[in-house]
């Protein structure tokens, strides 16, 4: 019977522990809602099919659906000028860290 309660209770404490490290990773990501609240100016340009931008000239990518990873490493070399785009560079530079998460949170959480 004793066996029977530790195991029990191990397993408890082990979906417990599960879970606690899978919302504190799911925080560190960002907020969906905050980032929602963000890209409201990002689908002028990203979410028109087809749209091209007239300095320079180049063919604006979908964002919706797009990896986080990739969305945190391009908007933060945007904020640093890792990245050279007038545009995106103004738009990185008032960006904060929590910001970048959050957006790019909100964007991966998107099915194309």
């Amino acid at each position: 019977m004793t066996k029977t309660l530790l195991a029990c209770a191990l397993t408890i404490i082990a979906a417990s522990t599960a879970s606690s490290l899978h919302a504190a990773e799911a925080t560190d990501k960002g907020d969906v809602k905050a980032g929602k609240a963000l890209v409201y100016t990002c689908g002028g340009c990203h979410g028109v099919t087809g749209y091209t931008n007239a300095y320079p000239n180049y063919h604006v990518p979908r964002i919706v659906g797009q990896n986080y990873e990739y969305i945190v490493a391009a908007l933060t070399e945007y904020k640093t000028g890792e990245r050279a785009h007038p545009t995106m560079r103004a738009q990185g530079e008032s960006l904060s860290e929590a910001d970048i998460r959050n957006i790019a949170t909100y964007l991966s959480s998107i099915s194309k």
